[in-house]
């Protein structure tokens, strides 16, 4: 594991330097005409220049000058990803099965990321096991290839790092010891999937959702004891692990599965900045009142709920009460989710732009990139629509096509 955090610390030297070809060799000057343009304060019809991966000029109206003509699409500014697991899915594509080329795995997630507009993700790492002995492989594998991300010619989107801290995990501990170094970290988040515990506050739901595994009922209901075991000896300090790293490193700190007005409170008197996928009404509100930014799912307000009985994407927007969407387990979420933001809710395009790309950046202090505007990253979504329904048409990183 150190071995790997050592390789990761020197690519990251160079990190957003010498991403590979995708990325880096963008082209000296070039001009898209005949747009519709998201600003931050709203529309335009009009062009983008850019010069050397950057935005240089957005202009209104229509321009003489050759260029390449979106034919009056949208462009959006590139999606920001807080918290995605989606490379897990690469690295181990079924249970118990680890695919053997971790840069391979990383390099079709990045794809799918590309394909849906998300031009920087923070990819999120499981530190400790929430019940999954897997864990531990993926995290091990997963930092691997991200320690070659920034030199991989294959890439085509800013990858950064998420921790998922799961405080009860009793090896917790020993894995911070060797990310004590780790550079590319934007985000840490604290978790605890113990039941009993905020999304599983109800022990006896925890047992139904969990009956559909291979475990007796009897041998659930001793796991459910040694899991309750493992949060009394290893939460406390665990804690006290997480926020002294991210404090150290002036690193944003998220809680996570707020479900009571309590957790909330929690968060506020630890100084977190954001409340990741509450729960509950009752937390949203709470974090609101609070001054804690709320990102909710784009799966969960797609669907028209959250599989896992929580409260409405779509329910916590209409009150008021959504700052920002995550894709969360399916990337090609976003541009529908906050689409919808704009058809259900009224929302104005610039305000469902702005969650998944704007207001994620800024909560990360991403501040060269999520918007559209001279001197920022030129990454951005050229959008079209089939019957009605948006779609990702082309996605430009650092000024150069990757999709």
């Amino acid at each position: 594991m150190k071995a790997r955090i050592s390789m990761l610390n020197e690519a990251s030297n160079i990190y957003g330097q010498q991403a590979g070809p995708w990325i880096s060799r963008a082209e000296k000057s070039r001009l898209y005409k005949n747009a519709v343009i998201v600003l931050p304060d709203g529309l335009i019809k009009g062009s983008l220049q850019v010069d050397n991966g950057l935005i240089k000029d957005v202009s209104a109206g229509a321009v003489l000058a050759p260029g390449e003509d979106f034919e009056g699409d949208y462009v959006w500014p590139g999606f920001v990803e807080l918290h995605t697991d989606n490379l897990e899915k690469h690295i181990m594509p079924r249970q118990g099965t680890f695919w053997p080329f971790p840069e391979a795995a990383l390099e079709i997630h990045d794809a799918q990321l590309a394909a849906a507009g998300i031009t920087t993700v923070l990819d999120s790492v499981c530190v400790g096991e929430p019940g999954q002995k897997e864990r531990r492989a993926i995290l091990k594998l997963s930092l691997e290839a991200l320690a070659k991300a920034p030199l991989n010619p294959a890439l085509r989107v800013d990858h950064l790092i998420h921790l998922r801290c799961e405080l009860p995990a009793p090896e917790m501990a020993e894995l911070f010891e060797g990310l004590a170094e780790l550079e590319p970290v934007r985000l840490l988040s604290l978790m605890d999937h113990s039941p009993g515990q905020r999304q599983w506050r109800d022990i006896d739901y925890y047992l139904q959702y969990y009956a559909k595994s291979d475990l007796s009922p009897d041998k659930l209901k001793s796991e459910v004891e040694e899991l309750l075991k493992k949060r009394e000896k290893h939460a406390s300090l665990n804690l006290e692990i997480a926020l002294k790293y991210a404090r150290d490193r002036s690193i944003p700190i998220a809680s996570h599965d707020d479900t009571l007005p309590e957790h909330v409170q929690e968060a506020v008197d630890r100084k977190l900045q954001i409340s990741e996928f509450p729960t509950t009404m009752e937390a949203a509100r709470a974090a609101r009142v609070s001054g804690l930014l709320v990102v909710m799912g784009a799966p969960n307000l797609i669907r028209g709920g959250s599989h896992s009985g929580n409260v409405s994407a779509l329910e916590v927007a209409a009150a008021g009460c959504l700052d920002i969407l995550s894709s969360d387990y399916v990337p090609a979420g976003l541009l529908s989710a906050a689409w919808i933001l704009h058809e259900k809710l009224d929302w104005p395009i610039e305000k469902a732009a702005a969650s998944i790309s704007l207001k994620p950046a800024q909560a990360v202090d991403l501040n060269d990139r999520g918007q559209l505007a001279p001197g920022r990253l030129a990454d951005f979504v050229r959008v079209g629509f089939n019957r009605g329904r948006p779609f990702v048409k082309e996605v430009f990183a650092k000024g150069r096509r990757v999709f």
